[in-house]
């Protein structure tokens, strides 16, 4: 009877207009989810002077956002593992949508906080199942390359939050920001019809016509033959999918990665919730501190790109550890009073060293880890690391009430680089899901070869 490695069919597949169809969708939902993120940074001025709120408050109630989705990334990234990744993004797509959408009838903080927490909850959940999706059906060649391209939705998503603040704020106040943020919710039947199911389900309930069905979407040349069995090529996980993140000599690289990720989202959440005020108490007006973020955003995506393009040629793991030292410089830089257009260049490295270096750790951690724990993998990083994102905003909020210098509250955002590039290098690659793969092929192979002689 032959055996069809799925996993394998994919790998070696070319990309086509059904990678792109699922590129585009992925891409559409990190979009939203990259405004209803950031959505509360362009109103953050508006917000504390509508209901009379100090910077420290502001931190903390942009922070509720951010422990819903730690929550939401501990909890779907295993969920998806066991129960399929199409239902639990279908359902984050849900939860995001609606309850940003109910915040711009919040009449008061705590209502806000509440709404907030909720939608991070579907926040936090959809992104580690987004970024395991591309990852198990693009192409191996250009796998990085794909979960950068749709991961700088995000920052699409975060300029069009800062683009439309420029326009709307002005003229319907900070409410009319969330009502747009409800959009997502004309995604779910896209998804329903056109996305499919991860792979691991199919498999597990031997669904054979739905394997060949997707198979030969994404891989036309392939041609099923009557009686072949499918598998994925690696050991399904036993009991909880997170103790799986610590075996096979992973328990070193799952920590770094959680460090790496704790410091990273505080240096991109830092910048996200409190750049535009941070610009404006540098002496720059409103317009043109919004402006700040949309340059950040668009070095975020320049530099996901480029990092996802030397990920797919190099070591994915020597760039990222390149990117976050020049955050730090580029971060402590901007604490200098300078030019308009130095200052633009600035902020545009270190959108592109922060934010778009997080792009770039996302993609190469979904492929440390093998399929049957891809989501539990990212999902947990990313979720240990939304500490990293609660702290960031709440630390500048504090240090902004207490009226320190420009240049200390730069510099406390930039050392978080230094120690990510530290984490990193301290990650093995030998124990990465290729390498253990590639291992246990050979011992395989040197099994069969001694049983033959």
């Amino acid at each position: 009877m032959h055996s069809v490695n799925v996993n394998k069919v994919i790998d070696e597949s070319k990309f086509n207009g059904y990678h792109l169809l699922i590129l585009i969708l992925c891409s559409c939902a990190i979009i939203f989810d990259g405004y209803d993120l950031v959505v509360y940074g362009t109103i953050v001025p508006v917000l504390m002077k509508d209901w009379n709120i100090s910077p420290a408050q502001a931190g903390a109630l942009g922070s509720y956002a951010l422990f819903g989705m730690m929550i939401g990334a501990l909890v779907f990234g295993p969920l998806a593992d066991k129960i399929g990744r199409k239902k639990v993004i279908l359902m984050c797509l849900t939860l995001f949508g609606l309850f940003t959408l109910m915040v711009g009838f919040a009449q008061g903080p705590n209502q806000f906080g509440l709404f907030r927490f909720i939608a991070g909850l579907g926040l936090g959940g959809v992104m580690p199942n987004l970024i395991a999706m591309i990852t198990e059906y693009s192409p191996k060649a250009i796998r990085s390359t794909l979960v950068t391209i749709m991961f700088s939705g995000m920052q699409v998503g975060a300029m069009i939050a800062a683009g439309v603040g420029i326009a709307v704020i002005p003229s319907f106040g900070w409410r009319g920001m969330f009502f747009i943020g409800g959009l997502p919710l004309l995604l779910l039947p896209l998804f329903l019809i056109f996305m499919p199911e991860s792979m691991n389900l199919y498999v597990a309930k031997n669904q054979d016509e739905r394997i060949q069905k997707w198979l030969k979407k994404l891989s036309p040349g392939y041609k099923p033959v009557e009686g072949e069995k499918y598998s994925l090529g690696a050991a399904k996980a036993k009991g909880m999918p997170v103790v799986s993140l610590f075996e096979n000599n992973r328990t070193r690289s799952t920590s770094m990665f959680w460090v790496t990720m704790f410091m990273s989202l505080l240096m991109t959440y830092a910048l996200q919730t409190w750049l535009p005020k941070l610009m404006q108490n540098a002496g720059y007006s409103m317009g043109s501190s919004l402006l700040f973020m949309v340059i950040c955003n668009v070095g975020a995506i320049i530099g996901a790109v480029i990092g996802g393009l030397l990920a797919d040629r190099i070591n994915g793991r020597k760039v990222i550890i390149v990117f976050y030292a020049i955050s730090f410089i580029a971060i402590c830089l901007l604490s200098f009073k300078s030019s308009t257009f130095i200052i633009s260049i600035l902020v545009t490295i270190a959108g592109a060293t922060t934010m778009g270096t997080q792009i770039v750790c996302n993609a190469y951690v979904s492929q440390y880890y093998p399929n049957n724990v891809r989501s539990t993998g990212i999902g947990w990083s990313l979720g240990i690391g939304r500490l990293g994102g609660i702290f960031g905003p709440m630390m500048v909020g504090s240090l902004l009430s207490m009226n320190l210098s420009l240049q200390l509250n730069f510099i406390a955002i930039a050392i978080p680089g230094l120690i990510a590039a530290f984490a990193m290098m301290i990650v093995q690659e030998k124990y990465n899901s290729a390498s253990t793969l590639a291992t246990s092929r050979e011992k395989l192979e040197a099994d069969i070869g001694n049983k033959a002689l």
